[in-house]
């Protein structure tokens, strides 16, 4: 599977996100072989759990689909740059590579805020790359957010 399709799917997962009155973020977790192990978007509203953001979900289940804490040699691939909260669970994770279509300079933690991979108490860095349209991925966040304002 190739970055452009697995971060299509990332996409399509944020759009279902958005149709489920969610912030439209998808993430797809992919093995090294190619396999996708999980996908989902974000869940907090649903699920009434501020932690149940699109990567932490797919991280979640990809772990549990691997049995295994450690998602070595997976990569995930997500429509916007991970907050805080989910760049230290890919840390934590051990994810190999993280690739992201949209920046976040408001809540991002990768290129924007605490750019948590350039910090000395970080122990584990994924690779960071880009793939996608980041200005499709930004437009639906845009679109979702002005449709909420009214």
């Amino acid at each position: 599977m190739t970055d452009e399709e697995a971060i299509a799917l990332a996409i399509a997962e944020a759009k279902a996100a958005g149709a489920r009155g969610e912030v439209p973020v998808g993430a797809v977790v992919v093995s090294a072989a190619g396999e996708v192990l999980a996908r989902d978007g974000n869940r907090i509203l649903e699920r009434r759990d501020p932690t149940a953001h699109a990567e932490m979900l797919a991280l979640r289940a990809a772990a549990g689909k691997l049995s295994n804490e450690r998602l070595l040699g997976t990569t995930l691939y997500v429509s916007l740059e991970p907050c805080a909260m989910c760049v230290g669970a890919i840390s934590l994770g051990r994810v190999s590579r993280l690739v992201f279509a949209a920046d976040d300079p408001k809540g991002g933690a990768v290129l924007h805020g605490p750019r948590f991979f350039e910090q000395p108490t970080c122990h584990h860095r994924p690779v960071v790359g880009r793939a996608g349209d980041p200005a499709e991925a930004g437009e639906m966040l845009k679109a979702f957010f002005r449709a909420r304002r009214g």
